[in-house]
């Protein structure tokens, strides 16, 4: 470990790569965009409860396309490894 990150740890060591804390980074976006297409969602759906059936086909659609980027961001540091 460097000089200047066991400064800025102060004496806390850290563990793990940096693949893992991109992880942790990246799954902030997805689990904003399920929030984003569930919230629309629910207010669609309060608004036109007779387009209920098209409305939650494009919630599943949404949702499998944000937790797609999750996936993905889960299995990348498994395929680059940094060390």
């Amino acid at each position: 470990m460097s000089a200047a990150l066991q400064t800025i740890a102060a004496g806390v060591e850290i563990k793990g790569n940096l693949g893992s804390i991109g992880y942790g980074l990246a799954a902030i976006g997805p689990g904003v965009g399920v929030g984003i297409v569930f919230g629309n969602g629910t207010q669609a759906l309060a608004r036109q409860p007779e387009a209920a059936g098209l409305i939650r086909a494009n919630q599943i659609l949404g949702f499998a396309f944000c937790e797609a980027l999750a996936l993905i961001g889960l299995v990348m540091p498994f395929v680059y490894p940094t060390s």
